[in-house]
C-alpha cells in the first residue's frame, strides 16, 4: 500500500463512507447506522473507501468477502445490500478505531494491512468479514491503546 498521497489527518467513519454528499445524511450516533445499512450504502462509498485508504478495489472484495463482480454490478445498480453495506460500515468503523488509537491514519492503515501475530499471523483487514474477526481486531486495537502486549 502506498499513503505517500495520503493526508494524515482523521478520517471519520462517516467521511471514508462518502460524508453527506454520498450517503445523503451524516450519522452521528450509532442507531443512525441502522437505516443506512438495512436501505443499503450507495455504491460510491465503495469509491470513496478506496480513494481515501488507497487500498485496491481487489483486496477490499478479499478482505469483505465481496466478490470484484457484484462491487462492479452494484456500481452499476447504484447501491450495496444492507450485508454488504454492513460489512463497509465495520471496516469504515475499524479505520476509525485504528486511527484514534495510533493518532495517524498511514500507521493505522498500515497496521490493518499487515499481518499481526496477536491474531494469528493474519493481516486485520483479512478478519473483518465477520463480526467474530472484527470483534477480534477492535479487542487487538484495544489492548495496544492500553499497552497491553498485542
Amino acid at each position: 500500500m502506498t499513503t505517500a498521497n495520503m493526508n494524515t489527518s482523521f478520517i471519520s467513519a462517516v467521511a471514508l463512507l462518502g460524508d453527506e454528499d454520498v450517503l445523503g445524511c451524516r450519522p452521528r450516533v450509532m442507531m443512525d447506522w441502522i437505516p443506512l445499512i438495512r436501505q443499503g450504502l450507495p455504491s460510491a462509498s465503495v469509491d470513496a473507501v478506496v480513494r481515501l485508504t488507497q487500498i485496491k478495489r481487489t483486496e477490499l472484495a478479499l478482505a469483505l468477502a465481496i466478490p470484484e463482480r457484484t462491487l462492479a454490478r452494484r456500481k452499476r445498480e447504484g447501491a450495496l445490500s444492507p450485508e454488504e453495506s454492513a460489512k463497509f460500515v465495520r471496516l469504515a468503523r475499524t479505520v476509525e478505531r485504528a486511527e484514534t488509537v495510533f493518532e495517524d491514519a498511514d500507521i493505522a492503515l498500515n497496521w490493518l494491512q499487515s499481518p499481526n501475530a496477536a491474531l494469528g499471523g493474519v493481516t486485520p483487514l483479512s478478519l473483518l468479514d465477520t463480526d467474530i474477526g472484527a470483534d477480534s481486531v477492535l479487542d487487538t486495537l484495544g489492548r495496544i491503546e492500553h499497552g497491553v502486549f498485542a
